[in-house]
């Protein structure tokens, strides 16, 4: 969505996005501009907030309805875990309105207790979707709280860069455990209307190591399925050459 936070900073820039994802053979885009869960404590500053994305929104429709081809547009957003229990009642908040959230939590630290604002969701009924967990700094060696998160119904969402080193070394080489794992339901784009989007490339890399059957489970057919309100289905854990220590301390676990 244009003009609501590091985003597209306008219109056209957001068209420029669209195209660059129809060039790369994307049917559908789902747009989460950045929505803090605090703001759900104060009704009066959740709907202006969202006052903001509804303005971004129909211009962005009505853009796009005047350049054919383009992807089909659903919406959403990416919730900030800053308030443990936020109120994800209003369908606008949740991606394309169904029971998904994309959830991130603050200064990109897992809190030790992480898990249990993703118990909160799930007891209202909502399905928590964790964004770029691979990007997060203060990961143990045995992932133990994501391990947790996966534990009270969390998804693990990881962005396309990070497999191409675009997010730094620590987050590819967790990216890539993660998928050694069979722990990650989705690869986005995460993309920010800067540059090219990620997906394509990553795509590629994963075709290159023998993971076709992956990447299409990961960037067609589960995401097709948040769009249907579906559970994502399981992701068989990406095979390397040679195990790695972290598969072996793990033993290929998936959930």
């Amino acid at each position: 969505m244009p003009q609501v936070d590091d985003g597209a900073r306008d219109t056209e820039a957001a068209l420029a996005a669209l195209r660059a994802f129809r060039d790369q053979g994307v049917t559908t885009c789902l747009t989460t501009p950045h929505f803090d869960g605090s703001l759900t404590k104060s009704p009066a500053a959740a709907a202006a907030r969202l006052a903001e994305f509804d303005i971004a929104w129909k211009a962005l429709g009505a853009a796009a309805a005047a350049d054919p081809g383009l992807p089909a547009l659903a919406r959403g957003t990416e919730v900030m875990l800053d308030e443990p229990d936020p109120d994800l009642s209003d369908e606008r908040i949740r991606l394309a309105g169904g029971p998904f959230v994309l959830c991130e939590f603050p200064a990109m630290q897992m809190p030790p207790n992480a898990e249990w604002a993703l118990h909160n969701i799930r007891a209202k009924g909502w399905r928590p979707i964790i964004a770029h967990p691979e990007r997060y700094r203060n990961h143990d060696e045995r992932l133990t709280v994501l391990a947790r998160c996966r534990t009270a119904g969390a998804l693990l969402q990881v962005n396309a860069g990070s497999l191409l080193g675009q997010h730094g070394e620590r987050a590819e080489r967790t990216a890539r455990l993660l998928l050694s794992l069979g722990w990650v339901d989705y690869l986005a784009s995460d993309h920010h209307a800067r540059g090219e989007p990620a997906t394509a490339r990553a795509v590629e890399a994963l075709r290159a190591q023998g993971a076709e059957a992956q990447a299409r489970r990961l960037t067609e057919e589960n995401p097709a399925r948040i769009l249907g309100g579906e559970t994502p289905l399981p992701v068989e854990p990406l095979q390397s050459r040679r195990r790695s220590w972290w598969s072996r301390v793990f033993g290929g676990a998936r959930r």
